[in-house]
């Protein structure tokens, strides 16, 4: 379903996607299938998003941005993808943002460039994100620092074990201040 009012020049949007009022997609993007791209959103040329995606309102992807499958992305987040900006100056090639599977990016947070966000990591609302987060942390603030952990089914880690069980029957461990699956 694309809206009237989209300007979509992409050949590559998935099955079962949809496209609302005033949102425009450069040709060489790559839109995954059964994604939700709400209004007011641009999506430039070298970007790559995954199945089951949502974008929110205002959101602009600029060349580099990468959504994997299921990332939810709060309205009016912003990626920035040049480190040095300068009118009319580009550089010679934009940093690359990686966006990793079931990550979440609450409204308003800012992306800085060439950041990768774990897998089902949590970005706060109106957070900065100025370095690397890693799989399963839930950041926020300005800059962006660990607050805790969350899982794969969304649900709050408590850290006071070992292993860190969720409720949903996953175990986790932290090494070297990161969380990983424990797999024992």
């Amino acid at each position: 379903m694309i809206h009237p009012s989209a300007d979509v020049q992409a050949n590559q949007i998935g099955e079962q996607t949809r496209v609302w009022q005033f949102v425009v997609i450069l040709p060489e993007a790559v839109i995954g299938n059964d994604c939700n791209i709400c209004s007011h959103c641009f999506v430039e040329n070298k970007v790559l998003v995954g199945d089951r995606v949502t974008i929110k309102c205002g959101v602009q992807l600029w060349d580099g941005v990468t959504l994997e499958d299921d990332v939810f992305v709060g309205p009016n987040v912003t990626f920035t993808n040049d480190v040095l900006p300068r009118s009319q100056k580009y550089p010679g090639e934009f940093a690359k943002t990686l966006v990793k599977h079931r990550a979440s990016i609450g409204g308003n947070a800012t992306i800085l460039p060439g950041i990768t966000i774990g897998a089902a990591a949590m970005i706060g609302a109106g957070s900065v994100v100025t370095k690397d987060v890693p799989d399963f942390a839930v950041v926020c603030g300005c800059p962006a620092r660990i607050q805790g952990w969350i899982c794969l089914c969304g649900n709050k880690l408590a850290t006071g074990s070992d292993p860190i069980r969720c409720s949903c029957g996953m175990n986790f461990k932290i090494e070297n201040e990161i969380l990983i699956v424990d797999k024992r």
